[in-house]
């Protein structure tokens, strides 16, 4: 697939934009106030790969404590402010960039001061454009919220923005509704070459939120439209960020883990493969090299069609067969396929030079 060309905005030491890596965001769920619980959860953001964190900034309290955040983490950090743009003005001073939902600063002058600092400290701006706050004059325009009036509202803010000098920003047009937010995407992308922050706004918890987050965000990626992602959920933010490099690797765009690839099953199967499948995924989870692994269970879905896979087996009468990029290896008998497989890859990583998780040197070389 190919990437629309947009500018490049730093936000810290990420490029955004430009096609740079699609970078992966998330936001904390503390209270900004207390600094050293957002720390901690940052600390654990970044652990999990988060590139870019955001915090709310919903009073000059949180944008004091953001001082001693910034000091305590290594990923760039982004404030989110709503409604009072001291609280921009204020924020700038220690952060990598600034969110604004001009839907609630909506004053020209506000506007200009939040520009105006975002300049002297040489940070951008993140345009965000959501359906619960448009302007009331646009809604009656465009005869209430759709993608229409989401997109007049954000070339209206990018217009405001150059006559004011203002070049350094990246935008997002988000609703929770997915048809909505894939429209207003498509539509701004074909009018502005700036940066977009893609996500679905609100979408929920759990697998719901994963699967309408993945629908959205995948949607737009696949047709080139995207340079930062967000999966918003009503969870743990570490999901988030699990899950926004799962949508990448999916279309090929960061390979950054291991990727287990497994049949559905069928009458044709005759290993416990369910079983095998879930203790492979557990046993390997900590694997951050590319590596595919295939969990089949007969030869119709074995080396065949799994012929891409670095190593895999595939399913017999009570037993498997190991293969390698498609070519058969070995026959083991059922008992031993997890212990076989687990020291195959082990050989694999060993053979590249690359470390080894620990609970897989201890299973590989144990029975069953």
């Amino acid at each position: 697939m190919r990437r629309k060309s947009t500018r490049k905005v730093q936000v810290g030491k990420i490029t955004v934009g430009g096609n740079s890596p699609i970078s992966v965001q998330s936001m904390t769920k503390t209270d900004t106030r207390n600094p050293n619980q957002t720390i901690k959860q940052i600390h654990e953001l970044e652990q999990a790969g988060c590139e870019i964190v955001r915090v709310a900034v919903p009073d000059m309290d949180a944008a004091k404590s953001l001082k001693e955040i910034k000091a305590n983490i290594k990923i760039p950090l982004v404030a989110d402010v709503h409604f009072d743009y001291h609280l921009a003005i204020e924020s700038a001073k220690y952060v990598d960039k600034i969110r604004i939902d001009p839907g609630n600063i909506t004053s020209p002058e506000k506007k200009k001061a939040i520009i105006d600092i975002c300049k002297d400290f040489g940070i951008p701006i993140r345009i965000g454009i959501n359906s619960g706050s448009l302007e009331t004059d646009l809604i009656d325009k465009y005869r209430g919220v759709n993608y229409k009036t989401m997109v007049a509202s954000a070339l209206r803010q990018q217009e405001f923005f150059e006559k004011n000098g203002f070049y350094n920003m990246i935008f997002a047009l988000k609703a929770s509704d997915v048809p909505t937010t894939l429209k207003a995407y498509e539509s701004f992308s074909k009018k502005s070459d700036y940066p977009l922050h893609v996500g679905i706004t609100q979408s929920g918890s759990g697998e719901e939120g994963k699967i309408k987050s993945s629908v959205g965000i995948g949607y737009l990626l696949a047709r080139g439209i995207g340079d930062t992602i967000r999966v918003s959920l009503t969870n743990n933010p570490v999901e988030e960020v699990k899950t926004g490099y799962e949508i990448l690797q999916a279309l090929d765009l960061r390979r950054t883990k291991r990727e287990i690839i497994s049949c559905p099953t069928c009458g044709r199967t005759e290993i416990d493969l369910f079983k095998i499948t879930e203790q492979v995924k557990e046993i390997t989870k900590t694997i951050k090299h590319p590596l595919k692994i295939a969990v089949m269970g007969c030869v119709v879905n074995g080396p065949g069609e799994a012929k891409e896979a670095d190593v895999g087996i595939a399913g017999g009468k009570h037993s498997a067969v190991i293969f390698r990029k498609g070519v058969v290896v070995r026959t083991i008998p059922e008992s031993e396929i997890l212990n076989a497989l687990l020291e195959e890859i082990e050989n694999i990583l060993d053979e590249k030079h690359l470390d080894i998780p620990v609970e897989l040197k201890r299973i590989s070389k144990t029975k069953c």
